[in-house]
């Protein structure tokens, strides 16, 4: 059992002495995005081809033997490059490749692990400036981030607690029960200024010492992984990728109120993100950092690791609270808070991973360092998932304070239009926060994003996911597209979120599909305000943004579908005849080949023509099209 820090820096000294016979090391991205494109194929044929060619390669670092050198091949947690899996790293030469493939094997190994030298079609290639860059410090999409949380998530091997260590891996929490009181444990996250990252902002540091001045016989931690936005990845990406360091943060978390009892409650959509969360815990409990006297202290510790089922509104504390109990998970009144009656009626902490997985770094760093990083108000860093109509899409890590134009422009390489050519001109909105937040354009580019000016504009940080559209988007098909969640999520306890959110979708439908009057949009905005304000939980009280932020920023779109009976952009079938366009077609026949009613004629090598009257929109035409000529089905 570890006792004392000795035990720590001999496991930090026994690492870094077995690694100086590594001649290189090889790490694969094994991170879901990357698995899906063929990752653990990839790692699996270079363990093989390379033991082939006779060079000694090893999964695991020897420790037997510093006399011959060695190659060393492991997996990694998600990079966040997730649109150029699978991903392979090579140190100590600083090379990063993207999009590997099987037939690039041989390639890498006669190359780069014989010869030292790089497979250059393997590189990234910058699209602004055609440059090649060999690794990710010579990456926008890298280069261009502050990384505190996501740093060590694509370099450490999630499996191995050595290398944790090694990285100053609990030493964070060591100082907290060895150094450090409850009471000195709270101020410094306070004085440090964290803030949720699950959506609210709230004050780590006074949410702790809430719970903490609670006497109560047992309390509880809970780390909230019940990630459930469409688009949104953080905290998976966080629990696949550095484990250790969210155990950490719990274990700090629990020094800090007084616990003995912690729960990783993880949605079972993650598989990944379980399995590697219990391996981490059940590592932790077997070197002694986990269970009874924790490193001399006398106090104790535990963690289990349970699956939730995947219920949107659970990411709520009190719902969550309720699906651990085994009962449905609903949200309850406030108050009584968790931090004074929460889980079996203890005091508890809920948060979510980015935040606890921040706090081994604070105090590891000082408050003072964390500070100077982001806004007075929001210090820190935050974790964004990138995705949609923009070159660059993955996870990405900024302070805040940091401007939209930054994040989709530099590190996001700017915006695509549909046939994913760059077209910066082209850029319409970005929806920041998921279902909860609310849509921003051209002139809020260069606004300051945290926690404040972000509400200020009816938007919100939630749980990170940042949504770039192009000018071919409908403004109205992406308010019906989050309120079509919304209200699929909704548990049903609130009349007003579970009556409302189906109105409100009943009145978008009624406006993309031509039945819409002013008096529809009117008759929603009421609506949207009134679930606003009268639901229980953050669910329905931030259901309407999306509805409430188009209505301000394109409220022309509205009036088109309505008095027009006309979509702009041609996206809502109702409101759009079908149609080939003319400067697209090719004339290569696809299209009449899979068309099962004969509504399209037209001649090899000419332009074709759908007939409105026998076309039954099945969408068939639009699918064999390699062109993307035929819109309105």
């Amino acid at each position: 059992m570890l006792n004392n820090l000795i035990d720590l820096e001999q496991i930090k000294s026994d690492y870094k002495s077995d690694y100086k016979s590594v001649s290189k090391r090889i790490t694969v991205c094994a991170g879901t995005g990357c698995i899906a494109n063929g990752a653990l194929v990839i790692y699996d044929e270079l363990k093989n081809k390379i033991a082939a060619q006779g060079i000694d390669i090893q999964v695991e670092l020897k420790h037997e033997d510093h006399s011959s050198e060695y190659v060393y091949l492991s997996e990694s947690g998600c990079q966040g490059f997730c649109q150029m899996g699978p991903i392979v790293n090579i140190e100590p030469d600083g090379i990063m490749y993207l999009q590997v493939k099987s037939r690039d094997i041989d390639s890498i190994i006669e190359r780069t692990i014989k010869s030292n030298e790089v497979v250059e079609k393997l590189l990234f290639k910058d699209v602004s400036t055609g440059q090649l860059c060999k690794g990710r410090d010579e990456i926008p999409f890298y280069n261009k981030q502050s990384r505190i949380v996501l740093e060590e998530c694509g370099k450490l091997a999630p499996a191995n607690i050595n290398e944790y260590i090694a990285y100053n891996g609990y030493s964070a929490a060591k100082l907290a029960f060895t150094e450090l009181s409850s009471e000195e444990v709270c101020e410094i996250v306070r004085l440090s200024g964290l803030r949720g990252r699950g959506g609210g902002g709230f004050m780590t540091g006074v949410k702790w010492d809430f719970a903490r001045k609670n006497v109560s016989d047992k309390k509880y931690i809970i780390c909230n992984g019940d990630e459930g936005d469409p688009g949104a990845f953080m905290d998976r990406s966080l629990m696949e990728g550095n484990p250790h360091a969210v155990i950490e943060g719990m274990m700090i978390a629990a020094r800090a109120i007084g616990a003995e009892e912690g729960y990783v409650y993880v949605r079972t959509e993650y598989p990944l993100a379980v399995s590697r969360v219990k391996q981490a815990v059940k590592m932790a409990e077997t070197m002694g950092i986990l269970g009874d006297n924790l490193f001399g202290s006398g106090c104790s510790f535990r963690i289990i690791v349970m699956e939730g089922a995947g219920a949107f509104v659970c990411g709520e504390e009190t719902a969550l609270i309720s699906s651990i109990e085994g009962k449905r998970g609903m949200p309850m009144p406030k108050p009584p808070f968790p931090a004074q009656s929460g889980l079996n009626g203890k005091p508890t902490v809920i948060n979510n991973v980015e935040t606890l997985a921040m706090v081994p770094y604070i105090l590891r760093n000082g408050h003072h360092n964390f500070r100077r990083v982001g806004t007075d108000r929001s210090p820190g860093t935050k974790t964004f998932a990138l995705t949609g109509h923009v070159v660059n899409t993955g996870l990405i890590e900024v302070p805040f304070g940091s401007t939209l134009r930054q994040i989709i422009f530099d590190i996001g390489g700017g915006v695509i239009d549909e046939d994913g050519k760059l077209n910066n001109s082209g850029f319409k909105a970005v929806q920041v926060g998921g279902p909860s937040g609310g849509c921003l354009t051209e002139k809020e580019l260069d606004m300051s994003l945290d926690f404040d000016s972000l509400a200020s504009v009816g938007a919100m940080v939630g749980s990170g996911g940042l949504v770039v559209m192009n000018d071919s988007t409908c403004m109205v098909q992406i308010a019906k597209f989050f309120m079509q969640f919304a209200q699929n999520e909704s548990c049903g306890k609130c009349v007003l979120c579970r009556e409302g959110t189906k109105q409100m979708l009943a009145l978008l439908e009624d406006i993309t599909e031509g039945r819409g009057t002013i008096e529809t949009i009117e008759l929603l905005e009421v609506l949207a305000h009134a679930v606003k304000a009268g639901s229980l939980c953050g669910l329905g009280k931030t259901a309407p943004n999306p509805i409430l932020s188009t209505l301000k920023n394109f409220r022309e779109e509205y009036y088109a579908h309505i008095e027009q009976k006309r979509c702009p952009v041609n996206k809502c079938l109702a409101l759009t005849d079908p149609e080939i366009l003319v400067e697209r077609c090719k004339g290569c026949g696809a299209c009449i080949k899979v068309c099962a009613v004969g509504a399209i004629t037209g001649e090899k090598k000419s332009l074709h023509f759908i007939d409105v009257s026998l076309c039954v929109q099945c969408g068939a035409c639009k699918s064999a099209c390699k062109f993307n000529a035929i819109i309105g089905v």
